[in-house]
C-alpha cells in the first residue's frame, strides 16, 4: 500500500488522497463501534435508540456513561465495551496518523540516500 524507501515520495495530491482514505476508514471504524454500542445498550439495558446513542458515544469518547447500568448483563456489557472503546481510540489514532508518520520516515530515508 505504501511506497518503499527506494521509490520516490508521493505527490502532495496523492498524499492528501491517502490521508482522506485513512480518515474515511477511521470514520467507518467509529460508526461501526457506535452501532455496536447502541445495539448493546438497547439489548442489555432496554434503552431507546437515542439514549443508547448518547451512552455509546460518551463511552467511546472516554466520558463514561450518564447512568449506571441496572442489570448484571448491562454492567458486563459496559465494562467490555469500555475496554473495546479504549482499543478503538488507539486504533483510530494509528489509522489516521500512519500516512503522516510514513511520509516523515520516507523523507528521512530520501535524505540519507542524497548524502551517499
Amino acid at each position: 500500500m505504501y511506497e518503499s524507501k527506494n521509490q520516490p515520495m508521493l505527490s502532495r495530491a496523492e498524499f492528501y488522497k491517502r490521508i482522506l482514505y485513512h480518515v474515511l476508514i477511521a470514520v467507518l471504524v467509529i460508526a461501526v463501534s457506535v452501532l455496536i454500542g447502541m445495539l448493546g445498550f438497547m439489548y442489555f439495558e432496554s434503552m431507546p435508540w437515542h439514549d443508547a446513542y448518547l451512552h455509546a458515544t460518551l463511552l467511546l469518547g472516554g466520558h463514561g456513561t450518564l447512568t449506571a447500568p441496572q442489570s448484571v448483563a448491562g454492567k458486563l456489557f459496559v465494562g467490555f465495551y469500555g475496554l473495546y472503546a479504549g482499543l478503538v481510540f488507539v486504533a483510530v489514532l494509528g489509522i489516521t496518523f500512519a500516512p503522516v508518520a510514513h511520509r516523515i520516515l520516507h523523507k528521512f530515508h530520501l535524505d540519507e540516500e542524497d548524502l551517499d
